[in-house]
């Protein structure tokens, strides 16, 4: 019987390999690096992806884990209204996080590739990367959100397809 592509190097050695993708915020890429930490720490393989300056921005993570740890950095392109060395959003004016999302939007392409060429099993994403979804379905990689929020804000905010997907069907304070 021949086994999914993404259950192949469990079933060889038991370790995983996982890609994380979160959201181009330090306040989103600190816990997933934690994450990161815990499940090289059981021995499975992680590949963090974001872009230069933000990998080369993070805190220096246990000689122990590196050979576990691969930190993917993808360029982030270009965009009209951009500041030129943003990496997060602290760089930019909240009036201005909508242009990082537009650019955080055309790395697909880049991503795409990452994706195709590495041998993973699963990859955890982020709120913004709604893309990412048929990217995966195609690969047959199977993936999950990881929220960096607590229960309470995701009531606030509503169903995860909101959220994800930004569908806003709930327009009243009551919904």
């Amino acid at each position: 019987m021949a086994l999914e592509p993404h259950l192949t190097s469990m079933a060889n050695d038991g370790k995983l390999h996982i890609v994380m993708v979160p959201w181009l915020a330090f306040g989103h890429m600190i816990p997933y690096l934690e994450l990161v930490k815990l499940i090289a720490q059981k021995g499975h393989e992680v590949s963090f992806v974001s872009i230069p300056r933000n990998i080369d921005c993070l805190p220096k993570l246990p000689p122990s884990l590196s050979t576990l740890l691969n930190f993917v950095k993808l360029p982030l392109p270009p965009t009209e209204n951009l500041l030129e060395n943003a990496k997060a959003t602290f760089d930019l004016h909240y009036d201005k996080v909508q242009y990082l999302k537009i650019a955080f939007d055309s790395m697909q392409e880049s991503m795409a590739y990452f994706l195709e060429a590495s041998d993973l099993d699963w990859l955890l994403h982020d709120f913004a990367p709604y893309w990412l979804g048929p990217i995966v379905a195609k690969l047959n990689i199977p993936s999950a959100f990881f929220n960096i929020l607590i229960t309470s804000c995701m009531g606030f905010l509503g169903p995860l397809s909101t959220v994800v997907h930004g569908n806003d069907d709930q327009n009243n304070p009551e919904d």
